[in-house]
């Protein structure tokens, strides 16, 4: 169950947005980092309000595609729409964080995963909730290392 929200206890939902698919992890800064929950259809609004109601979460953390150079894309707009969507629909705080390398990262530990038998190829979708994770991870660290409290 999640922690309650109460500055750096306070539980984050992360998101790796897609057109089709959204990858959905939780943390906290108290915790052992983020881990995957979910990936769930785009627009699947009764899903993300059932996870938001389950975690409380304190904070929302969606991850902002980028070009290599760091130049925004169409899904860098999409992304930013994404984030305005569930800070209107919620209410909270929306933080959004440079997802370049997620997909990569995300990779490797579904092949890691895969290795030690606990996932299969047919689990493919689960890599879009991993990128949620590292998205998560990235901003968890950020604010931990920083010591910021919000």
């Amino acid at each position: 169950m999640p922690e309650a929200a109460d500055g750096d206890a306070a539980c984050a939902l992360g998101f790796d947005y897609g057109t089709r698919l959204i990858g959905v992890a939780v943390g906290s800064r108290l915790g052992n980092g983020a881990r995957a929950l979910a990936t769930i259809a785009n627009g699947d609004w009764t899903r993300l309000d059932a996870l938001l109601a389950e975690w409380s979460p304190a904070r929302l953390v969606v991850g902002l595609p980028l070009a290599l150079d760091g130049s925004e894309q169409p899904m860098s707009r999409a992304a930013r729409e994404f984030a305005r969507m569930l800070e209107r629909r919620y209410g909270l705080a929306v933080d959004l964080v440079d997802e370049r390398h997620s997909s990569g990262e995300a990779a490797r530990r579904f092949a890691a995963q895969r290795a030690q038998g606990t996932a299969r190829r047919k689990d493919g979708e689960r890599i879009d909730a991993l990128a949620a994770t590292v998205i998560l991870d990235d901003w968890l660290g950020a604010h931990m290392h920083a010591g910021r409290r919000e």
